[in-house]
């Protein structure tokens, strides 16, 4: 399969560029695409050279390369249309409309989208991700009165990023608790966590893929055995149904999806929009 070249151009991180690059892309599982981000390219030096960069990748024969670009600096943009890759420049395709029906000229300053120009949003990201990190696989804090949600599951089941990615994108206050033993031996939850029963939420997962990320971490023993495996995820599954705690299997979904799946299902808001 040949490998299609994909570039990402941004005057800043090239975040955005990034992600909605990528979620185009998902929908032609036929091809193969190589990923390159160029970042803050903010001078017309950079520019011209990501110019050269680009119209190297089809010198060499491959085809022509995909081009996403989230410039904002009109001159800069002006100069990445020359190269001989496909430009698809997201600003072109949205301000536009966007100026004539809010009939208001866009600021074109760089840096908006991700820059600490709200500082009270920035600020409680920080304190969610502080939190996440304090109330983290039962951690010493547990100050679980002030958690808009509370993750429990087996180890290794994706707890903890998805509690910071929910800190650091929503500003959700998210602890988690990992069941062990003294949970799957008696079938209940330790009374803590029942009097926040309401926040509770199950992650699930399958035991193959289970298996796979836990001999990854520790190889021998029983902790990543078939046996010990499977044990847990079924004890976790009575306990999630004996105390009719909603849940979600994470095998097959993104910890952005997996995100999204709890929000709508807790109702929990979020403090910060992306």
């Amino acid at each position: 399969m040949i490998e299609r070249t994909v570039f990402f151009l941004s005057d800043q991180t090239g975040v955005t560029a990034e992600t909605l690059g990528h979620s185009l892309l998902t929908q032609f599982s036929a091809k193969k695409f190589l990923h390159v981000t160029l970042p803050f390219i903010n001078t017309e030096d950079k520019a011209r050279e990501a110019v050269r960069t680009i119209n190297s990748v089809q010198k060499s024969g491959a085809p022509r390369p995909i081009v996403f670009s989230t410039l904002v600096q009109g001159e800069y943009r002006t100069i990445l249309k020359e190269s001989n890759g496909l430009y698809l420049d997201i600003f072109d395709a949205f301000l536009e409309p966007l100026a004539v029906e809010l009939q208001e000229k866009p600021n074109f300053e760089p840096g908006r989208a991700h820059g600490m120009s709200d500082i009270e949003a920035y600020m409680k990201r920080i304190e969610a991700t502080n939190y996440a990190l304090a109330n983290d696989d039962g951690g010493v804090s547990r100050n679980y009165d002030v958690a808009d949600v509370i993750l429990v599951g087996v180890s290794r089941s994706g707890k903890t990023p998805t509690c910071l990615y929910l800190a650091l994108q929503y500003g959700v206050y998210a602890a988690n608790y990992p069941l062990t033993d003294e949970e799957f031996e008696s079938g209940k939850l330790p009374d803590f966590l029942l009097q926040q029963k309401d926040k509770l939420f199950g992650l699930s997962i399958d035991p193959d893929r289970l298996r796979q990320i836990r001999k990854e971490r520790r190889p021998m023993g029983k902790y990543s055995s078939v046996q010990q495996v499977r044990y847990e995820l079924r004890e976790a599954d009575k306990i999630f149904r004996r105390y009719g705690i909603p849940h979600v299997d994470t095998t097959r979904f993104s910890i952005e999806e997996i995100s999204s799946r709890i929000l709508n299902s807790t109702g929990v808001e979020r403090r910060v929009r992306p």
